[in-house]
């Protein structure tokens, strides 16, 4: 029997439009997929060119406040430059986070994003 990777991640969201528009405008993901239950939209798969897996959100205001703080989600960036880099656009677009420390065998982490319901999401380059 083989696993050959993780296809998505789901993270709970109080508010599918903000949590959206944060997702797409801050880390650059776009809409593949939207889940609507009585006519409205409940969840959505979100993808971005070269990041596998994919990203889902699921309106559970519930769990996203008991994640609040919480780092859920280290995202993998190519090199440690590109931490650096990521950092100075943030900078750039007023977008607050913890700077950048050191990770495990050195490599270089931006902690302390936040999505709007508080979730922690990392940017990691080993």
């Amino acid at each position: 029997m083989e696993i050959a990777g993780i296809h998505h991640v789901k993270l709970p969201v109080s508010d599918i439009a903000r949590s959206r528009a944060w997702y797409e405008r801050v880390l650059g993901f776009e809409v593949a997929i939207e889940f609507t239950e009585d006519g409205e939209v409940r969840g959505l798969a979100l993808r971005r060119d070269g990041c596998s897996p994919q990203l889902a959100l699921r309106h559970d205001p519930v769990r996203a406040k008991a994640l609040s703080g919480f780092d859920a989600l280290a995202l993998l960036v190519p090199a440690r430059a590109d931490v650096e880099t990521w950092k100075s656009a943030l900078d750039e677009a007023g977008e607050p986070h913890g700077g950048l420390v050191t990770g495990h065998g050195g490599g270089k982490v931006l902690v302390g994003l936040h999505d709007p319901d508080g979730i922690e999401i990392r940017l990691y380059a080993n």
